[in-house]
């Protein structure tokens, strides 16, 4: 994409698209959200407050779309691990000290036979992480703030975007820490 459309897409926005059935499906730029509006394939449920202006038509600058007919979603038995996806389900804070997390790291470590799933890989500032090594958390004296799981469903939608439109909440059914801390990442990055 040339740097020209990928800061208008910045300027314009994302766009939540849902299935029918509410089910959030992905985000799109608004520029199709809008194509979809318009050859009323999707309804607009919320708008941001810009309006698009053409000779004979206005359009209100959509956030959140609901399809008017049904996709198939394939099964996903679990969400993809990946280093994104696990600062985002522990909010960028390191599971053993609460500090601004920068690194991933496994519970157990992988050459003592620990897997790399979403159970055992926990976020860690950089201190917590090397005073570690390749030890298990009793063997450092470490208790781990809250046990690592599988995130929700809708932590994808976090993961894929900067930030979480507040009118997107509502359909994402996140955790209520990722609710209210959703731009932690921009406050890490900045300290």
């Amino acid at each position: 994409m040339p740097a020209g459309l990928a800061i208008l897409s910045d300027i314009l926005g994302r766009v939540l698209v849902l299935n029918v059935s509410y089910q959030p499906l992905c985000v799109v730029p608004v520029r199709r959200a809008l194509v979809l509006a318009l050859t009323q394939k999707a309804e607009v449920l919320h708008s941001n407050g810009h309006v698009y202006r053409s000779e004979h038509l206005e359009l209100a600058a959509p956030t959140v779309v609901r399809l008017n007919y049904f996709v198939k979603v394939p099964y996903r038995a679990r969400a993809s691990l990946s280093r994104r996806a696990v600062m985002v389900r522990d909010n960028y804070e390191c599971q053993y000290c609460g500090r601004a997390a920068e690194n991933v790291d496994h519970v157990v470590p992988r050459s003592r036979g620990g897997p790399h799933t979403w159970e055992n890989v926990v976020a860690a500032c950089k201190s917590c992480n090397s005073r570690k090594e390749n030890r298990s958390i009793d063997e450092v004296g470490y208790r781990l703030k809250r046990s690592p799981e599988t995130p929700h469903e809708s932590v994808w939608i976090v993961v894929a975007v900067e930030s979480v439109d507040p009118s997107w909440e509502q359909y994402l059914r996140l955790p209520h820490k990722l609710r209210h801390r959703r731009n932690r990442r921009l406050e890490v990055s900045l300290a």
